[in-house]
């Protein structure tokens, strides 16, 4: 007799209500948005309703597929070429941010479904080689792939591609990765960051402002003056701390109890673009303390149910995929809190299940998928 599969209840469940809970906040986050757009004040929410009911099916189908058919190579190598094809088309098809690829009615940003595919890719390759994870075979081919990755993600996404190297670093780490390679990566990773960063001006008036807001240190090492002149020309045209400002304000006028679903201020255009990446903010102004408080149990939820699907998997494939995407969706989350909080340098990037964005969300409850059909099939 075949297998009978029983959900995983807490993961789905913490799914549909942080995702339900996403289309609430979008549909308040957004009315300002709406207002000054001329359209209808559930455009956005209805759009991305379209897009969640889309997802679920997806994450249902994926649920019922036996994750280990995804061992087999094809799976470790065709998605992430396709996803790598997709990053180098967007950077030409968006010669500004380099992260998007518009269609007739949607935006594509691959950069969001790599955080599932080298998820995939990461624990077929380590899984097979895994008494060799310290060999130049194993190491050198991912080290190629993961630098080719890198580099496409942060031409216009640096935050992303933190994610995903974080992710990477976890799943080898955990697989026996010597502390010699591990620190070499660390530096290789370090050395990138900075490339990202002194690429672009605004990304170093956003690091500077945070860590040094009086400026005291760049003073003693910026001898010529080179990383004032970059700072000043991003501040000629934009204050690269503003929606960080204006999301702590919203928060904090928030309290404890909030003021009130849609009773939110700072949504009023004070921070633009407020049902993206800033969304938490309006669950802060609106909702307070235990609004924000519930999100984050959430998001503790589905780092505890990832844990124990990597301790109970009954295969290495399993236990590895398992790891990836867990990192992959809470570390995600962790750093748009962080940015939020006024924590770290402010950076575009959505928080999972919540955010308005049709390619996030999509990507999100793919890894959901997975890790319900690794849970139905362990323990």
């Amino acid at each position: 007799m075949p297998q009978r599969l029983k959900l995983d209840w807490t993961l789905f469940l913490t799914t549909l209500a942080l995702a339900f809970f996403g289309l609430v906040m979008i549909y308040s986050a957004s009315l300002a948005k709406t207002n000054i757009n001329g359209r209808s004040s559930h455009y956005y929410a209805l759009r991305q309703f379209a897009i969640l009911a889309a997802g679920m099916v997806m994450m249902m189908a994926l649920r019922r597929i036996d994750y280990r058919v995804l061992r087999h190579p094809v799976w470790a190598f065709a998605p992430m070429s396709l996803v790598l094809v997709l990053l180098a088309v967007a950077f030409f098809a968006d010669p500004e941010q380099h992260r998007w690829i518009r269609l007739p009615l949607f935006q594509l940003q691959p950069s969001e479904l790599a955080k599932p595919v080298l998820a995939i890719f990461l624990a077929n390759f380590v899984s097979r080689r895994l008494p060799m994870i310290n060999s130049r075979h194993t190491l050198l081919p991912v080290a190629v792939a993961l630098a080719l990755l890198a580099g496409l993600v942060m031409a216009g996404d640096l935050g992303t591609m933190v994610v995903l190297m974080v992710t990477a670093g976890a799943v080898l780490f955990v697989a026996g990765m010597n502390w010699r390679y591990t620190s070499y990566a660390c530096m290789a990773l370090a050395l990138l960051g900075v490339v990202g960063v002194a690429a672009k001006p605004y990304r170093i008036a956003r690091l500077v402002l945070t860590l040094d807001p009086d400026k005291k240190i760049i003073a003693m090492v910026d001898h010529n003056g080179w990383i004032e002149s970059q700072i000043a020309k991003t501040m000629a045209s934009r204050d690269p701390k503003y929606q960080a400002r204006q999301s702590v304000v919203a928060i904090g006028s928030g309290g404890v109890f909030g003021l009130g679903l849609m009773q939110g201020r700072q949504k009023m255009l004070y921070i633009p673009e407020v049902h993206t990446d800033f969304i938490y903010a309006v669950v802060g102004e609106e909702l307070g303390l235990w609004g924000c408080t519930g999100v984050l149990a959430g998001f503790v939820l589905i780092l505890w149910r990832g844990l124990r699907l990597f301790w109970i998997a009954p295969d290495d494939f399993g236990r590895h995929l398992a790891l990836g995407l867990t990192v992959g969706l809470v570390f995600q989350a962790l750093v748009n809190l962080t940015i939020v909080l006024d924590l770290g340098p402010t950076k575009g990037i959505p928080l999972p299940l919540i955010s308005y964005g049709g390619t996030s969300l999509i990507g999100s409850l793919i890894s959901l998928g997975l890790l319900m059909s690794i849970s139905e099939r362990s323990g």
